[in-house]
Parts: structure tokens; C-alpha cells; sequence
């Protein structure tokens, strides 16, 4: 019986594993209640941050993108209070139309509550004017991308500035024009080819032109022709961070989108008030009256509300996709030009 016992022992040994020692796990940092030993001033970060911005001052790039008549310009000086842009993109008998689509910047510095904001409106005139408007959006597309060239040429110098120059465009208004009926197969087509570079925000112009049952219908079929054509507008459902931004965000995307607006830089008295707006024979259009139209809407989610993260989406989404695959077909830098290598050799 002996030899038969230390076999089994021998067996049985084998099949249960040795106990091993648990890892040990680190402890979790402590939070220091600052209530039982006394303030220390971590929330002046912000005031830190926010006297830093207003000594700074940031830039923001705004494009419009329409056809000629839409009040692209009006929209655009009603938004930010002042002329920042052109006075017309009309033209009369002695003017030619442009024969394709040009790129006009124009630059300012607003300041408002101590704070400065550089300021550039990029008017597209000459897109969708044309007989044949067939690959109109390729000048837009490309003026886009250049400003991200220029960008990350300016980002992999050796020595390169300490803040380098923004030109890239943080937002794009798209102009739809008010039919009432549904989008042109070039509206499609401008939309579904930036959409993946740029923050593209569709914008009925001169919705005082429809009934408000019309207005609802057109938004609706709207929603729904860029829904089925796969097109994604600003604020992207992918992009939304936590619960709180997606709440915030499905109610722009189901509700607002596209924003039906009327643009006036003319004041008139109504009820002992100036107000904002377009005289009709029948009346006073209210620019900022949301029973009116929606650019009150559009005003508060283009700069009160979501104007720094059309800032990080254009850096840390559009902007990082162009410097990833520029960076990747190029062997990791970009083309040496004569001038960045002169650049180069005085760097070094």
C-alpha cells in the first residue's frame, strides 16, 4: 500500500497548481479634502488662462459658400455686428461675372469685453453663378488645403514661430437657396465632397421668402437628403465627447439643422426698441426675433456657444487627417521646396 500512496501523492501533486502570489496592486491617490487643511489656489488656473487668451487673442477663419443673391455678406456683418465683409457680391452692367469661382479673405480684429479676435471672412464669389458649374467646389477644396499646407510647413521647421499663424477655415457657411423643394444636385455634391475636410454648417438664406409651413417642410426635406446621400454636417455625431454634447448636439442636428435665417444690417424702431431687420410692406422682419427666423439660433451656436470647438475639431480631426496623409505619402516630411531648404540651411 505504501508505493501505491506516493504515486497518487506524486499525481495528485502534479495536477494542483502551486499557489501563487497575488500582484500587487497600487493603491488609488488619495483625494485631499482642501476644506481640512486649507486653500490652495488650483481654480485660479482659469483666471490664468483666461487673462493669457485676452493678452493673446485668437483667431477665427469663417468661409461662406452660395450662389450669387443669397445675402451671404449681409449674414455674415448681421453675425459679428460691423461690415467684415465685402459690401455686395452683386454686380452691375460695368462688372464682369467672375468666370470661376475666386477666393477673397478679408481680415479684422473685433475686440468686445477686453477680448480680441482676429477675424477673417472668406467670400467665394463666382460658385454656382455658371452655366456649367461642374467641379466648382475644387478652388474651395484646394484653398482649404493649402491653408493646412502652409500650416504644417510652418509646424516641422526646426526653429518654427512659438505661435504660428492660423489661416485654416475653423467654419463653412453653406448657403441653400430657399426653393422650398429639395437640394441641387450641386449643393449635394459641394457637401458631400468638404464635408470630410472642413466644418461645413448648411444655412437656408432669406427664409422671409417662405410661409413658416413651408419653412418646416423644406428643413425636414433637407435633414432627410443629407441623411440619405451620407452627408455630415457640423457637429458631427461621432465627434461628440460625453452624454452632455451628444444630448446638446441631437437637438441642433433633429431640430435646427439647417438654419432658416434672414440677414439685415439695418435698424428700425419697433415697439420703442431698435431692432435688426427688413422692412416689407406688410411689416418688420426681427432678425433676432426666433418667431421671425432662426439666426439668433445660428448666432448663438456659431460663436456663444460652440466657437472653440469648431477651433479643436478643425485642429485635432480635418487638420490632423491632412497632416497624417500628407506626412505618410511623403516619407514623413513634406517636399523640400528652394525656399525650405534656404529656410533649413539658416536654421542650422
Amino acid at each position: 500500500a505504501g508505493p501505491v500512496d506516493s504515486k497518487t501523492e506524486a499525481a495528485m501533486s502534479e495536477l494542483v497548481p502551486e499557489s501563487r502570489q497575488k500582484p500587487v496592486v497600487p493603491m488609488k491617490p488619495m483625494g485631499i479634502n482642501a476644506n481640512l487643511l486649507g486653500y490652495i489656489g488650483i481654480d485660479t488656473i482659469i483666471e490664468q488662462m483666461r487673462k493669457k487668451t485676452m493678452k493673446t487673442g485668437f483667431d477665427f477663419n469663417i468661409m461662406v459658400v452660395g450662389q450669387s443673391g443669397l445675402g451671404k455678406s449681409t449674414l455674415v456683418n448681421t453675425l459679428f455686428k460691423s461690415q467684415v465683409s465685402r459690401k455686395s457680391s452683386g454686380w452691375n452692367r460695368e462688372e464682369k461675372i467672375p468666370k470661376t469661382v475666386e477666393i477673397k479673405a478679408i481680415g479684422h480684429v473685433i475686440e468686445e469685453g477686453g477680448v480680441k479676435m482676429k477675424l477673417t471672412v472668406i467670400d467665394t464669389p463666382g460658385f454656382g453663378d455658371q452655366i456649367n458649374n461642374e467641379n466648382c467646389w475644387e478652388p474651395i477644396e484646394k484653398y482649404i488645403n493649402e491653408q493646412y499646407e502652409k500650416f504644417l510647413k510652418e509646424e516641422v521647421n526646426i526653429a518654427r514661430k512659438k505661435r504660428i499663424p492660423d489661416t485654416r477655415v475653423h467654419c463653412c457657411l453653406y448657403f441653400i437657396s430657399p426653393t422650398g423643394h429639395s437640394l441641387r444636385p450641386l449643393d449635394l455634391e459641394f457637401m458631400k465632397h468638404l464635408s470630410k475636410v472642413v466644418n461645413i454648417i448648411p444655412v437656408i438664406a432669406k427664409a422671409d421668402t417662405m410661409t413658416l409651413e413651408e419653412k418646416t417642410e423644406f428643413k425636414q426635406r433637407v435633414r432627410k437628403e443629407l441623411e440619405v446621400n451620407g452627408i455630415e454636417f457640423y457637429p458631427q455625431k461621432e465627434f461628440d465627447e460625453d452624454l452632455e454634447d451628444k444630448t446638446e448636439n441631437d437637438k441642433i442636428r433633429q431640430e435646427s439643422m439647417p438654419f432658416a435665417v434672414v440677414g439685415s444690417d439695418k435698424e428700425y424702431q419697433v415697439n420703442g426698441k431698435r431692432v435688426l431687420g427688413r422692412k416689407t410692406p406688410w411689416g418688420i422682419i426681427e432678425v433676432e426675433n426666433l418667431t421671425h427666423c432662426e439666426f439668433a439660433l445660428l448666432r448663438d451656436f456659431v460663436i456663444r456657444t460652440h466657437l472653440q470647438d469648431l477651433k479643436e475639431v478643425t485642429h485635432n480631426i480635418h487638420y490632423e487627417t491632412y497632416r497624417a496623409k500628407r506626412l505618410n505619402d511623403n516619407g514623413g516630411l513634406p517636399p523640400m521646396t528652394v525656399e525650405t531648404e534656404e529656410n533649413h540651411e539658416s536654421n542650422l
